[in-house]
C-alpha cells in the first residue's frame, strides 16, 4: 500500500480564489468604456440628418481668418516674434472654433433632451453616469474633428506655413478631442444647472468671449496686464493654443510643452467629468 502524503486531501480541497475586487474594477471599466461608445455613436447619427450644421459652424472662424487675421498681419501691430501674426494666428482660431462649438453644443443638446423626454429614459436605465458625459463629450470631439479640415484648408490657402507630417496632424486630432471635451464637459454642467434653452445661450455667450480674449490665442500673453495673465494661466484654452501651435505650424513652439498641455486638459477633462457625472440626474429634476 501506498502512503498519502500528508495534506494531500487539502491540496485538492483548497482551490486559489479569483480576485473579485479586480474583476469587479474591470468589468465597471468594460461597461464604462462600452456604454460612453455606444452614447457616442448615438450623438454622431445626428449629425447625419442635419450635416449643414458643420458648414454653418466653419462660418465664424473663416471670418476671422480671412478679415481679422489679414487685416492685423498687415499693421504688424502685434509682436509675434519671428511667427508670421497669421500664423500665430491660425492655432487660436482652430481652438476658438472647438470653443464654440463645445459650448453650444453640450448643455443645449442635454436641455433638448431633457424636454423630450430622452435623458430620463438614460437616467432610468443602468447606464453608468460618468458614461453618459464622456459619450457627449467624445461625440463633441468627433464633431469639432470637421473644423481641423475646414481650418487647415483656409490656412493653406493664405499661406501659412503648416506642420503636414502624419504624425503632427495626429496629434492636432487628439489635442482637438481633448480640448473638445473639456469645454463639452463644462457646458454639459451649465445645462445640469439652468432650465431653460434660453438661459443656456445666454451664459454660453457670456462665457465664450471672455475664455477666448483671457487666452492666449490672438495675441501673447506677454502682452496682457498682470491680472489678466493669472486668468490666461488656469484657462484650458491657453493651453490648448499653445498645444496646436506647437504641432500645428512647421515653425510653431509649445511655450510650456505639448505633453504638459496635454496633461492640464486630460485633468481638467477627467475634474469636469466626475463634477457631471455627480450633477446630471439633476436634469430631471
Amino acid at each position: 500500500m501506498t502512503q498519502q502524503e500528508p495534506g494531500g486531501h487539502l491540496n485538492d480541497w483548497v482551490k486559489a480564489k479569483p480576485n473579485r475586487r479586480t474583476n469587479n474594477f474591470i468589468s465597471a471599466l468594460n461597461q464604462i468604456f462600452t456604454k460612453t461608445l455606444v452614447i457616442a455613436e448615438m450623438e454622431v447619427r445626428k449629425l447625419r440628418h442635419d450635416p449643414t450644421d458643420l458648414i454653418i459652424r466653419a462660418v465664424q472662424p473663416a471670418l476671422w481668418l480671412l478679415i481679422f487675421g489679414q487685416v492685423f498681419s498687415r499693421l504688424r501691430a502685434i509682436p509675434t516674434g519671428d511667427l508670421p501674426y497669421l500664423d500665430f494666428m491660425a492655432a487660436g482660431i482652430l481652438a476658438q472654433s472647438v470653443l464654440f462649438v463645445a459650448i453650444f453644443t453640450g448643455g443645449m443638446t442635454l436641455i433638448w433632451e431633457r424636454d423630450l423626454g430622452v435623458v430620463h429614459k438614460f437616467l432610468a436605465s443602468p447606464t453608468p453616469r460618468i458614461s453618459m458625459v464622456l459619450g457627449k463629450s467624445l461625440a463633441c470631439g468627433v464633431r469639432c474633428l470637421s473644423q481641423v479640415f475646414i481650418i487647415y484648408g483656409l490656412s493653406f490657402l493664405l499661406g501659412v506655413q503648416l506642420n503636414l507630417h502624419p504624425f503632427a496632424f495626429l496629434q492636432v486630432l487628439l489635442i482637438v478631442m481633448l480640448g473638445a471635451g473639456c469645454f463639452c464637459t463644462f457646458s454639459l454642467i451649465i445645462g445640469c444647472l439652468v432650465k431653460t434653452r434660453e438661459r443656456m445661450t445666454g451664459i454660453g455667450q457670456l462665457l465664450t468671449m471672455p475664455l477666448f480674449f483671457a487666452s492666449n490665442a490672438i495675441y501673447p500673453i506677454s502682452l496682457m496686464p498682470n491680472w489678466l495673465k493669472f486668468l490666461s494661466h488656469v484657462n484650458p484654452l491657453t493651453y490648448e493654443v499653445d498645444a496646436l501651435r506647437g504641432t500645428m505650424l512647421a515653425n510653431g513652439v509649445s511655450v510650456y510643452g505639448i505633453g504638459w498641455d496635454c496633461m492640464i486638459l486630460l485633468l481638467t477633462l477627467i475634474g469636469l467629468t466626475l463634477i457631471c457625472g455627480r450633477l446630471y440626474p439633476r436634469v430631471a429634476m
